[in-house]
């Protein structure tokens, strides 16, 4: 019996071991190690706050292979349904996240009752590989003909202005740690260091818990994250010439949109064609339009990509309009600890400078991509026996179409794959749920071939 040792148990570990379940003509042995009690939930779906919803209608959420509509009719049928009526939104439904990480983890568990298949869960940190062995935190060693990597997403990088300025409990580092919001002060003054998703979901947690201090939240361009479009929402039928390079793409990507809205169609119908061909464009751009990308137009198309649920909006955008709230397009120039109070020196893009003052400061900037390597004691294992490494962008971890790792001299590895937002570099758009479900299938059947399994089914063959 073939050994696979999954690496993180959050959405793609929990969906390429039910992929492999699934898809296996021959008996295998799973190991998904996952310190999270939960399996399924990882960063995205383990939140337990009330207002931490899934951001798209829960229609469109699902592993793939599934009947569009799978999570929903699942939901429907759980205590969630009945005791959360604020998911509802008009004709959409956006359940709280922790109801997708239960949804996954019983099919997970589903899964392992397979008769033919061995799946488990070990609820351990891997720290090390020895000789096709997989070693945990605890010194347990897991034999793996296999290896896949779906490691979790990094916290935010503490930017090195603010290292030894500001004392322990001043700083939220992680934010997705939404319990250390609990000793934050009614009346305290907060400052957030980032305005995307993260930063919704922590002003919405604030409002919840009953917060009626201000808030100040930056960045360098003070872009909100937008809103899907309410009620049915018309594709938007176009195929995107992938020989385009970046600056024709993007007046492409415009011109379909003045066309959108010259026809009364959302822009947000466009951006879901673009996104649906995104891992295509990415991939024929040469590296240095990729860092032109990231560099100017990543936060825009972040803001437009990654939408936050309407509950979210609705709530953001009322303590905007109360004042409670204000939002500025600057970046963190200095900043002093006197009196107890944070002391923020801010330069707004026009050039103005600003000073704020806060009891808190909150790091929403997102996940550190360019740390993971070294921020993951196997992973420095391997980067430092030149086994791995970063890829050139500094998304995550260098692998090839095939999702196989490319070590230092760019000698692809078959027998070690990376699953989800890790291999974004080669990828591209490989954050939100369809394009890291499809992933995940995929990196299922890359496993099965290497391994050389059969396929259940011929349409699961690469």
């Amino acid at each position: 019996m073939k050994k696979v040792v999954i690496i993180g148990g959050g959405f793609s570990g929990t969906a390429v071991a039910i992929h492999l379940v699934q898809l296996s003509a021959a008996p295998l042995d799973i190991t998904v190690l996952e310190p999270r009690a939960a399996i399924g939930g990882g960063v995205a779906y383990s939140s337990s706050d009330p207002v931490h919803r899934i951001n798209v209608p829960a229609t469109r959420m699902q592993l793939a292979g599934e009947e569009e509509g799978a999570f929903e009719r699942w939901y429907r049928q759980q205590p969630d349904f009945c005791s959360d009526p604020q998911a509802q939104w008009g004709e959409a439904i956006y359940p709280q996240r922790g109801a997708f990480g239960r949804y996954l983890a019983q099919r997970f568990h589903q899964a392992a009752r397979h008769p033919r298949h061995r799946l488990r869960q070990v609820t351990e940190r891997a720290v090390a590989c020895e000789e096709k062995c997989v070693i945990t935190e605890q010194g347990k060693a897991f034999a793996a003909d296999l290896i896949v990597l779906a490691v979790s997403h990094p916290p935010p990088a503490v930017p090195e202005r603010l290292k030894g300025k500001i004392p322990t409990g001043k700083l939220l580092e992680n934010p997705w740690q939404t319990a250390a919001l609990a000793d934050i002060a009614v009346h305290e003054r907060i400052a957030i260091m980032g305005t995307g998703l993260t930063m919704a979901d922590v002003v919405a947690s604030l409002k919840q818990r009953g917060h009626q201090g201000p808030i100040l939240a930056f960045s360098r361009h003070g872009m909100l994250s937008r809103t899907d479009a309410q009620g049915t929402k018309p594709e938007w039928q176009q195929c995107f010439d992938v020989t385009l390079s970046l600056k024709q793409q993007l007046a492409a990507i415009r011109l379909a949109v003045r066309q959108a809205t010259a026809q009364q169609l959302p822009w947000q119908s466009v951006l879901d064609a673009v996104r649906s061909q995104a891992q295509g464009l990415w991939q024929h751009w040469s590296l240095a339009d990729k860092h032109r990308f990231l560099r100017h137009l990543r936060t825009c198309w972040d803001v437009h990509r990654y939408r936050v649920a309407p509950q979210v909006y609705a709530q953001v955008d009322q303590l905007r309009q109360q004042g409670t709230l204000k939002v500025l397009a600057a970046r963190l120039h200095d900043i002093e600890y006197r009196d107890n109070v944070l002391h923020l020196h801010l330069q707004q893009r026009n050039g103005q400078r600003d000073h704020a003052l806060a009891d808190r400061l909150i790091l929403t900037t997102g996940p550190a991509h360019q740390a993971l390597i070294q921020q993951q004691p196997l992973l420095k294992q391997w980067a430092d026996a030149g086994q791995l490494q970063s890829d050139p962008l500094g998304l995550g971890i260098h692998v090839n179409t095939r999702s196989e790792v490319l070590d230092a001299q760019m000698r692809p590895n078959p027998f070690l794959l990376v699953a989800g937002p890790a291999a974004r570099g080669t990828f591209g758009e490989l954050m939100g749920l369809p394009q890291v479900a499809d992933h995940a299938l995929k990196v299922a059947r890359q496993t099965l071939a290497t391994l050389d399994i059969p396929c259940v089914t011929e349409r699961c063959c690469p």
